[in-house]
């Protein structure tokens, strides 16, 4: 068997049938979490991706075995992907960046390793929010949920300083001016209050993702955000087991119910041994440790 024939049987990247000649460069990358389709198709019209050593152009298909880079690092293309989805709870303290320049933790410190691929962000949650952070291996999907044109609803709790009264809710509903454009919640309930009756709490919901929008449009109000945690993306709502820097993995219908927010056919999810599936699970339940562990080591330093 030639070389050519090896490479055409060793196609690439996993859930899907692969017709014999490849997938498109920029499906590839996709799932990969490169970036969006639209993003890496300017890419390779950039000039920015080499495919065996030549630079790629639109159109070109790729199979397990083809050495790509991209901006000039060498992209992982010799294994199936496994497709993953986890649900983490982000503590406060910690960035939605793979790499801080100041040197803060990021949200993928405590994620199990993966053998090939790597985790996606669906989204972000700035430094000072916690709540639900979905993370997945499938970049398609997660570019997919992060459309505008999918308006995936987005629930916080917020606890709010400062006077709120029914004209102030009426306008936050009806849409204020920010300075990035209008926006609004969708909905506000009431979630009580403190002991002492200073700080509100609500629960508000938005269908987009702007960055610090629900910060910004308290504010716009002359009230402040003391805390503010993400508690529902969609349809999926955060488990009150799972503790902060804490991860548990979705098992394939809560993994179909993500892929149907997107407005995708649903995909199997990896299903591992039953001894590799019972390792995760012990690994789910430690995953948090490095919190403690870290602010211990903060601690130490001060």
């Amino acid at each position: 068997m030639s070389k050519s024939d090896t490479q055409t049987e060793k196609l690439i990247v996993g859930d899907v049938a692969v017709k014999p000649d490849g997938e498109k460069l920029q499906k590839v990358l996709a799932r990969m979490g490169l970036g969006s389709r639209r993003k890496l198709e300017e890419s390779i019209q950039a000039g920015d991706i080499t495919v065996n050593g030549k630079t790629a152009k639109l159109g070109d298909r790729v199979v397990a075995g083809d050495k790509i880079k991209f901006k000039g690092r060498p992209v992982a293309n010799d294994q199936l992907l496994d497709n993953r989805i986890l649900l983490y709870h982000k503590p406060v303290g910690e960035v939605c960046s793979r790499k801080d320049p100041e040197g803060r933790a990021t949200v993928f410190d405590g994620l199990p390793h993966l053998k090939s691929g790597r985790w996606v962000s669906v989204g972000r949650l700035d430094y000072n929010t916690s709540g639900l952070l979905l993370m997945t291996t499938d970049g398609e999907l997660a570019n997919a949920l992060m459309h505008p044109s999918t308006r995936v609803e987005r629930e916080y709790l917020v606890r709010v300083m400062g006077r709120v009264d029914d004209a102030m809710l009426n306008r936050l509903k009806s849409g204020v001016e920010l300075d990035d454009g209008p926006a609004r919640f969708t909905d506000i309930q009431e979630g009580g209050s403190d002991n002492e009756g200073i700080n509100r709490f609500f629960y508000v919901v938005l269908s987009e993702g702007r960055n610090r929008e629900v910060r910004r449009l308290w504010e716009s109000q002359g009230t402040t955000v003391s805390r503010l945690k993400r508690v529902r993306y969609g349809d999926v709502f955060i488990p009150s087991k799972l503790k902060k820097g804490q991860w548990m993995e979705l098992k394939q219908r809560d993994a179909d119910v993500v892929y149907t927010m997107a407005q995708m056919e649903p995909k199997p999810i990896y299903q591992p041994s039953k001894k590799l599936a019972d390792k995760r699970e012990r690994q789910s339940k430690k995953s948090g440790k490095h919190i403690a562990k870290r602010n211990k080591q903060e601690r130490k330093s001060q």
